[in-house]
């Protein structure tokens, strides 16, 4: 694994234990599944790209579009899901008809870390359970291989 994909492997389990706070972005204070990728982006990139807007639990659904998609395909590289790597962010849907508002970060090509409301951040395994929810897989940009 090359360093890059290492240093953001590092920074994303910088934040476990860090706990659920909806629409945070502070380490060990709160976060949400995308204040996660905020962090791992402000620690390994620079400067956020954009400025994240208010959202709702359910503003994917109200806004009838797809949002986290939208913004992952601006700011990261698409990759082929059969492709992910190590340091990838990876987004999900919780069911097929309702667009992706779900992230977390590969640890490798069966863990990930992400943060998810009524718990800290943690690390746990892709599984079948999320495995059959990845709707795109990305890598931060200049991230080689």
């Amino acid at each position: 694994m090359n360093r890059q994909r290492s240093m953001i492997i590092a920074a994303a389990r910088r934040w476990i234990g860090t706990p659920y706070r909806y629409q945070a972005s502070l380490i060990h204070v709160g976060c949400d599944c995308l204040g996660l990728v905020r962090g791992v982006w402000r620690e390994v990139v620079g400067d956020e790209p954009e400025a994240a807007p208010p959202y709702t639990p359910d503003w994917a659904e109200s806004l009838g579009g797809e949002t986290l998609l939208d913004a992952a395909h601006r700011h990261f590289s698409a990759v082929p899901v059969r492709d992910l790597r190590p340091g990838d962010v990876l987004a999900f849907r919780f069911r097929d008809h309702l667009p992706a508002k779900h992230l977390g970060v590969a640890t490798s090509a069966t863990h990930m870390v992400h943060a998810h409301s009524g718990a800290c951040v943690t690390e746990v395994a892709i599984g079948a359970h999320w495995g059959k929810r990845i709707a795109g897989a990305f890598a931060f940009p200049g991230v080689e291989d």
